[in-house]
């Protein structure tokens, strides 16, 4: 049976349930557990406007995933992008469609504010999210090597 599910922008009233989410999120990739500083991350990227945090919803029932975007540009293909930098969903609601509803909004929305691309990481071993973003489009960049310098 296909989920009710509701896609809409996250509002600072969700911010208790949207930062046990993030924290559910965070703990996934092996970080420690921090409500409050994911309540606090949050609530800044809500305030500042420097995020955009669509939620998931299965009918009337609490959340049930989110995606977050940050803007971005592309000097090589002088356009803006965006970094879909952050997706997921409760283990509950997991292969109901709630992952895939979150990232096709996310391209729509994408879409209607002139992006010219959509770009994210995962892990290597995530294979679920790997499958998902190739089923819904996304290549694998084979041109260039990402690198980090963590400075913290």
């Amino acid at each position: 049976m296909k989920a009710d599910i509701h896609i809409e922008r996250a509002t600072i009233g969700e911010l208790p349930r949207l930062a046990q989410l993030f924290d559910g999120y965070r703990r996934f990739y092996r970080m420690k557990s921090d409500i409050s500083g994911a309540r606090e991350f949050l609530a800044a990227r809500l305030r500042h406007k420097d995020s955009i945090i669509l939620v998931a919803r299965i009918g009337d029932e609490s959340l049930a995933g989110f995606v977050q975007l940050y803007p971005s540009f592309s000097s090589v293909r002088m356009g803006p992008i965006w970094i879909l930098n952050d997706l997921y969903v409760h283990r509950e609601w997991r292969g109901r469609g709630v992952g895939q509803r979150l990232m096709e909004e996310s391209r729509i929305l994408a879409v209607q504010n002139g992006c010219i691309a959509l770009e994210l990481a995962t892990e290597k071993t995530n294979t679920s999210a790997k499958r998902l973003y190739e089923k819904l489009g996304y290549a694998l960049d084979e041109v260039f090597d990402h690198y980090e310098l963590a400075l913290t």
